[in-house]
């Protein structure tokens, strides 16, 4: 069985997304993300696309992997906490 590169799971991803009926979405999104979160990115993106309508490619760019960094750094904190939380082994 072939590994999935980062790119290839992206792919799949967006896919599903794109296939996925609006409202199991919104229900996904305030579920993983919940609703002040998803505020802040829609205000954030709001923001960004005023200030220079020309860099919307960009700025759409940079956003998705802003999310994906803010992820990667969610679950290194999760296990950064995890191994604190751990016994220390005996010497």
């Amino acid at each position: 069985m072939k590994h999935k590169t980062k790119r290839d799971q992206a792919v799949d991803f967006i896919k599903s997304v794109r296939a996925m009926d609006p409202a199991i979405l919104n229900r996904l999104i305030t579920k993983e993300a919940g609703e002040e979160l998803a505020q802040f990115f829609f205000s954030y993106s709001a923001s960004l696309i005023t200030k220079d309508p020309s860099k919307v490619l960009e700025n759409t760019s940079s956003l998705m992997l802003m999310g994906y960094l803010i992820r990667s750094y969610e679950e290194k904190t999760a296990v950064r906490v995890l191994s604190l939380m751990q016994p220390a082994a005996s010497a």
